[in-house]
This record gives C-alpha cells, structure tokens and sequence, in this order.
C-alpha cells in the first residue's frame, strides 16, 4: 500500500469518526425531536388545531362566529373567552377543551389561545363614542316586547317571524336554535357576523341603535321558539314504529 493510500484510509477513519462522535449512534439530531402535544405553546399550531374547524382560519369566522371580529372582542372581556374555551356551553357545539373538564388542552395553552385572539384580533376605538350593551344579560327579558323589536331591528332581513328573507336566512329554526346557548345569540346580536354582512346591534336601523333591552328582549323571544324535539316531524311521544304497534296491540 502505497503512502498516499494509507493518508486517503486515514482520512476515511477520521470522517467517520468525527461524523460519529457528532451524533452519537441511537440518538436523535438536534431538532427532530417531536413536542408532546401537551407542550405546543404557538398559537397558530394550537388555534388551527382545535378553533379554526368552526371558527374558521385566521379567526375569521364559519360554523361559528369569527372570533377576529374586534367589535366581539370589545365587548367579551379575557375571563368570559377563557371560561368558553375551558368549560366549554354544555347543549350546544362549543366543547370544553380544558383537561380539567375533559378536554386536551393545558392551563398554559388556554392562556396562549385567550391571549392571542385579543393581541391579535382586537382593534383600539373600534367603538367610537357609542357605549357597548353588557356581554351578559342582566335586564328582565321580555319574550313579547321581544317580538316586537324583532319586528323593528331584524324582519327586513331575516324574514317574518324569522323564517328567513332574501337578505339572511332563518333564525327560529328549531335546529338552528337546539346548537346555540342564550349568550351566543345575545353575543351575535351584539357583535354581529361581519363574515356574513350581518351588522352589529348599530347597524340594523341607521341612526338607531338596538337598547340592551331591546337585545335582551328580542334574545328571549327567540329562544321562546326553541322545540323539545328539533328536525323532527313529529314528537318523540309518537314515534312508535308500525312493528312495534302491531306487537303492542297482539299484547
């Protein structure tokens, strides 16, 4: 073996030693190890992960309402967003996504999420000079004064009796109304779905704006109309097959 041989193995051993010693054998390459989805604290990753299915990308807005909405954000303080995204609205879509109420979600992670959608979506004066009514009800409703005002604020869109219209589609469907809780559809009044040109509580009569009474009124009409059983033609009560008749009448 010549004398440049022995220089050329002598260099092969060196890069692989070296090679070796870099990464030792059996061990992972710095930065391919894989977070614990318990440790994920980016934001993007954790809202595309369990909000944006319903709330859309970016926040802004699809099955349910756009959280990017900066008029929601002005009236929805941080503690109100952080108990729905925990605890979640037992009866409706909204799961509670806390670990402590069964979800998968950490203490940390909520934070992050609360956070983020304010720091990222809200918007300093969106209000102007108006005066926001309250997040949470706190007038006694009235169903039929609440009839009324729908009449005012909300039939030229949403149809007579809420049946829906050529501007916006039914509100009082049965179905619709067994998937959202009082407070979303106080929330929505409110805030609006900019996402689907419906206006905030200031917008649905130029120069008049809706009273927080008015809100809670037209709010407790419309779940005046709730059903026991939603997309059924008929009651539960009466929902005996032929079969099963046939047999209960040979009994």
């Amino acid at each position: 073996m010549t004398v440049f041989q022995q220089l050329c193995m002598l260099a092969a051993f060196a890069a692989i030693f070296v090679g070796g010693c870099g990464t030792p054998h059996g061990q992972p390459r710095s930065g391919s190890e894989v977070i614990a989805p318990n440790e994920v604290l980016e934001f993007g990753t954790l809202f595309a992960e369990n909000c944006a299915g319903c709330h859309g990308a970016e926040g802004k807005g699809g099955a349910a309402i756009a959280l990017a909405n900066p008029v929601y954000l002005a009236i929805a303080d941080d503690t109100s967003i952080r108990k729905v995204i925990a605890k979640g609205v037992p009866g409706t879509g909204m799961p509670a996504f806390a670990q402590s109420a069964g979800g998968m979600l950490t203490d940390a992670q909520i934070d992050v999420i609360t956070k983020e959608i304010r720091s990222r979506w809200s918007q300093r004066g969106i209000l102007g000079a108006a005066a926001a009514p309250p997040y949470t009800a706190k007038l006694t409703a009235d169903a039929q004064r609440g009839e009324a005002a729908y009449k005012t604020f909300c039939e030229s869109c949403h149809g007579p009796a809420g049946r829906g219209g050529q501007k916006a589609s039914a509100i009082s469907d049965g179905s619709f109304l067994a998937l959202v809780s009082d407070q979303s559809l106080r929330t929505i009044v409110i805030a609006g779905r900019p996402e689907l040109g419906a206006p905030d509580w200031r917008g649905n009569l130029p120069g008049r704006p809706m009273s927080d009474q008015e809100i809670t009124d037209v709010v407790a009409w419309l779940a005046s109309r709730r059903v026991s059983n939603p997309g059924q033609p008929y009651s539960a009560s009466n929902s005996i097959q032929p079969q099963e008749s046939e047999d209960a009448k040979r009994k």
